[in-house]
């Protein structure tokens, strides 16, 4: 099946192009095959002909022959066969051990021969090698004529026929020409010529076809990485697919108008909220009691958070910059270092240098995100680069309780908590997995929860290298 699936192209062109490759060399097989049997039909007829010829008109007397002939026997390779073996009168005839006898061919000959007025008692009608033939190997010259001009494998037919109140029967002999092997010649001649039109034609159809399509494609992968609408495609091609890419076209600035619209809502959103919050953490000085006041700043950071994580959830995605290369294992031992300073039990566990084209803000954010949470649910983090395949794992273990296996594909929801436990007082929304989720998926990698069997959880986030 692997290989089938490895054999099998995975372009339309590709496709397409087998597929009429395959059609043409089975509709090809079966011409070859009918042109075949119909080389063998003429051969056969040819030499039924010959044998014909030779009874109805060389076993007569040579005053009573003219040109008596039968009419569907043309001169050439019949009449040069028999010229090389005469007419046999025997008082006898037998068939010899290992000769084949024939009882179709025997019909044909006698129907052919009754057609020309001739009256037939009895016929035999037998098959066997050349060189075996007594007629044959009583003539050393005519044996050794016929061996060099039809090789030692050849084939007679021996057709005896005997007339009513004759004491004899005459024998014709006519070697079986070879196979046509022009035949498969010109088959193989016109395939290649057929090939050559047919495929070259499709080629050139499937290209000016698949050729938009690729770039389309092309085009959609990036809009998909950007969200940017310039550059946008000219439409070319058949007609359906200048329409689509138009379609296609209108589709993307739409969806950037929209996206345009609500990063400006947003920001308007983020700025309209964010003002009052910093004037209520200016009020908030006022408060003589020191537990209130810092209660109330304390929800006043958990909402800027909160804020700014939806903020940043909102924008992921929507990159200005394109992504840059860095080394994996320098930016992880960096955000490694920035919780070591703040105090937080992070250690950095085994790396590998490896440097791919990533968003590093983003990225950044995303690896924070996951090692925030393992402090925060698991009392402690390792964080470790590995390179399994075609693929960079960016893995953070803890030593946490984990999370029930029912529940792991819905902590990457927003504003998810994996237990009551786990509520403002402990900070957050619920919103750094989903969001370290987006950023992977930014990097067309992906985000991967799983309880350890050692203990804990261990989140790991997955880009690929190509």
């Amino acid at each position: 099946m692997r290989l089938s699936m490895r054999l099998w192209p995975r372009s339309l062109m590709g496709q397409m192009l087998l597929a009429v490759a395959v059609v043409l060399l089975l509709a090809q097989a079966i011409s070859a095959g009918l042109l075949w049997r119909a080389a063998e039909a003429r051969r056969e007829a040819a030499v039924m002909n010959a044998a014909a010829f030779s009874l109805v008109v060389r076993s007569q007397p040579r005053e009573e022959r003219g040109d008596r002939r039968p009419r569907a026997m043309e001169r050439g390779d019949a009449e040069r066969w028999v010229r090389a073996l005469r007419i046999e009168r025997v008082p006898a005839f037998a068939p010899l051990p290992g000769d084949v006898e024939d009882a179709d061919r025997t019909a044909t000959l006698r129907s052919l021969v009754e057609s020309h007025g001739m009256v037939v008692d009895d016929m035999i009608v037998v098959e066997r090698p050349l060189a075996r033939d007594p007629y044959v190997d009583g003539r050393p010259r005519l044996r050794a004529r016929l061996l060099r001009s039809n090789g030692p494998d050849r084939r007679l037919v021996v057709a005896a026929l005997r007339q009513p109140g004759e004491d004899h029967w005459v024998v014709a002999r006519v070697p079986l020409p070879s196979p046509q092997r022009g035949v498969l010649g010109s088959i193989l001649v016109q395939t290649l010529v057929i090939y050559a039109l047919l495929v070259g034609l499709h080629f050139l159809l499937l290209r000016r076809i698949t050729g938009p399509l690729a770039a389309l494609t092309t085009r959609t992968e990036k809009f998909a990485r950007t969200q940017n609408a310039d550059g946008q495609l000219e439409p070319r091609g058949p007609h359906d697919v200048r329409r689509l890419i138009s379609a296609h076209n209108a589709m993307e600035a739409r969806i950037a108008a929209l996206l345009d619209e609500k990063d400006v809502m947003l920001g308007a959103i983020g700025h309209d909220l964010k003002t009052p919050l910093a004037a209520l953490r200016v009020r908030i000085e006022s408060v003589e009691d020191e537990s209130e006041r810092q209660k109330m700043a304390a929800g006043i950071e958990d909402i800027t958070r909160s804020l700014d994580d939806i903020l940043s959830l909102a924008r992921v995605g929507r990159a200005s910059e394109p992504p840059e290369r860095v080394d994996l294992a320098a930016l992880t031992a960096a955000v490694v270092e920035e919780f070591e300073d703040m105090g937080d039990p992070v250690t950095l566990g085994p790396t590998v240098r490896t440097a791919l084209p990533v968003y590093i803000t983003w990225l950044r954010r995303g690896l924070r995100n996951l090692i925030a949470n393992a402090v925060r649910y698991g009392g402690e983090a390792e964080v470790s680069l590995l390179r399994e395949g075609e693929r960079v794992i960016l893995r953070v273990d803890d030593r946490g309780p984990g999370i029930a296996p029912d529940r792991i594909a819905d902590m990457l929801e927003p504003f998810t908590r994996g237990e009551a436990s786990r509520n403002r007082a402990t900070g957050g929304a619920g919103l750094g997995l989903t969001l370290a989720r987006a950023i992977a998926e930014q990097h067309d990698g992906e985000l991967v929860l799983a309880n350890r069997e050692e203990g804990g959880l261990r989140g790991e986030i997955r880009l690929p290298t190509g």
